[in-house]
């Protein structure tokens, strides 16, 4: 099963979100497994990445000026050799989304708490909006 996730795209100037095919290997039912597929795709992913890091793929042209507005250009390697512990990786992230670090988005609707249950199909649009917290002093 694919969804699209909406990614925030890199750089200053164009400030745009675009949905990026995202595949699942099973069709979610609630937040919780939602988010544990999704954790689940990206640690795989990056363990991909991790193995051909001896050889990585040449960035864009776009990429390298995308890169270069935020002020860092990287090939994306794993310079360590510890590959990330998937179930940590969930266990994690489900925390994070109690704390309310992040909240899911399935179309226009919240998903609510780690138990409620959601309703995802081929193509859904989903979006993870990580809230930052801001520290300051009042004057």
């Amino acid at each position: 099963m694919t969804i699209k996730v909406n990614i925030k795209q890199l750089g200053k100037k164009k400030n745009k979100i675009a949905g990026v095919p995202f595949p699942l290997e099973h069709e979610p039912r609630t937040v919780r497994e939602l988010i544990r597929e999704c954790v689940h795709t990206c640690v795989r992913q990056y363990n991909e990445r991790a193995a051909k890091s001896d050889n990585p793929d040449p960035l864009s042209a776009e990429q390298i000026a995308d890169m270069s507005e935020i002020g860092k250009i990287a090939f994306g390697i794993n310079y360590g050799e510890k590959l990330p512990d998937e179930e940590k990786a969930v266990t994690d992230a489900y925390q994070a989304y109690e704390d309310g670090l992040f909240r899911v988005f399935i179309g226009e609707d919240e998903a609510g708490e780690l138990d409620s249950t959601v309703s995802i199909s081929e193509g859904s649009e989903v979006t993870f909006i990580r809230l930052v917290m801001l520290a300051g002093r009042m004057w």
